[in-house]
């Protein structure tokens, strides 16, 4: 007979074998009088055998609840497409899609200002200004407007179709239509001398000269602006620096009501908003002031190549010296604001080239990029010194 005590050593022997080799396995005490190395290693791979089964299975568990989430996921993402009962709803949240924000417009126009158009083509701005105004000028009186054009009258109707019975329009609500008018020289025009102005507005200039080599094209470009803008210098209204600001929230104490009653006075640019004929909303940026401000300079272009080329504000703040001692010096001018110009805002409206209908049909600018207008107003001067 075995000896017993042997037995039970060695058996404990090869139970903390296996703990230090599979610490969570199933404690187990061997009373066997046949224990050799060789079952010992048997038993050892059974182990890890098993534990690896058991991991393939959970695997093949898990990798089953997945597929089985991707298909329910599935059915109710197409049965949500297939039923237009169900309206669409933002994740998690089980409401519907909020509409997108209204495109912010500035009106740089009070009804109160008078209006002085240059280059006006066929006369659509203007129109748009009187007949059917934006919000905030329902009120502009039609003697405040006067629109110009570089064309004589009967070429202006050649070049532009609908020139002529926009013309008659106007001239029946009261606005003054002016041709022959150089926008270079606008201080020797006769019907505008000695007369001042809160808006001069420029939209899309062009010399119109067809020169194909771009550094000339953009040069004589530069050189119609500087001479617009030292023309314009002398017809603009007189008065402090205008100053735009939009309304901000602000929270104040108990105290600074008063204080803040008095602020809420100061000139600022109030939103409006409106929703269009077509659905579309407009938050329409209306300037208010109290008190009355030196004119302002408009010119709008589009924002691409060639025009950004053109370098407008720098020739407005930092205009180059003349090249020639017959020609005076540029004034300076300050930069107020730009802002995105929508066309659609004004109704009626339609850019034309300055060569007319009669070439490119329409007259369409160059693709890409946004219509792009710059506010300027006159430097201050320094007193001389006596």
């Amino acid at each position: 007979m075995p000896n017993v005590q042997c037995l039970f050593t060695l058996g404990l022997f090869k139970f903390n074998l296996d703990q230090s080799l599979h610490p969570n396995s199933v404690p187990i005490i061997f009373c066997s009088s046949k224990i050799t190395m060789g079952k010992g290693k048997n038993l050892k791979a059974a182990l890890q055998s098993q534990q690896s089964r058991l991991k393939a299975k959970q695997k093949i568990s898990h990798a089953a609840q997945v597929a089985e989430q991707r298909s329910q996921k599935n059915v109710k993402q197409h049965h949500c497409k297939g039923s237009s009962a169900n309206p669409p709803v933002n994740k998690g949240k089980g409401r519907a899609t909020p509409a997108p924000p209204p495109r912010r417009t500035t009106i740089p126009f009070r009804p109160t200002d008078t209006i002085l158009l240059i280059g006006e083509g066929n006369f659509s701005f203007a129109r748009a200004l009187l007949c059917d105004p934006p919000p905030g000028l329902q009120d502009l009186p039609p003697r405040n407007l006067t629109a110009t054009a570089y064309d004589r009258e009967e070429e202006c109707y050649e070049k532009y179709a609908d020139a002529q019975e926009i013309v008659a329009d106007l001239r029946k609500r009261g606005s003054e239509i002016l041709f022959g008018v150089d926008a270079t020289k606008l201080e020797r025009t006769a019907k505008l001398k000695g007369r001042r102005w809160d808006r001069v507005v420029w939209n899309f200039p062009h010399a119109g000269k067809g020169i194909t080599d771009q550094d000339r094209n953009i040069l004589s470009n530069q050189l119609l602006i500087l001479g617009f803008l030292r023309s314009a210098s002398k017809i603009l209204s007189l008065g402090p620096v205008p100053s735009f600001t939009t309304p901000r929230k602000r929270k104040a104490s108990d105290e600074d009501e008063d204080e803040d009653e008095d602020e809420d006075e100061e000139e600022v640019e109030e939103p409006m908003l409106v929703e269009t004929e077509e659905g579309e909303h407009f938050e329409f940026i209306v300037p208010k002031e109290i008190v009355q401000t030196r004119g302002t300079v408009l010119i709008t272009l589009r924002n691409v190549v060639p025009y950004t080329l053109w370098d407008l504000p720098r020739l407005a703040k930092k205009p180059p010296l003349p090249t020639t001692g017959s020609t005076p010096p540029n004034p300076r001018f300050t930069l107020l604001r730009s802002f995105g110009f929508n066309r659609g805002v004004y109704k009626g409206y339609e850019h034309r080239m300055t060569k007319g209908t009669r070439a490119h049909g329409a007259g369409t600018t160059g693709e890409g990029g946004e219509d792009r207008t710059w506010e300027f107003c006159l430097q201050d001067v320094a007193e001389p010194e006596d």
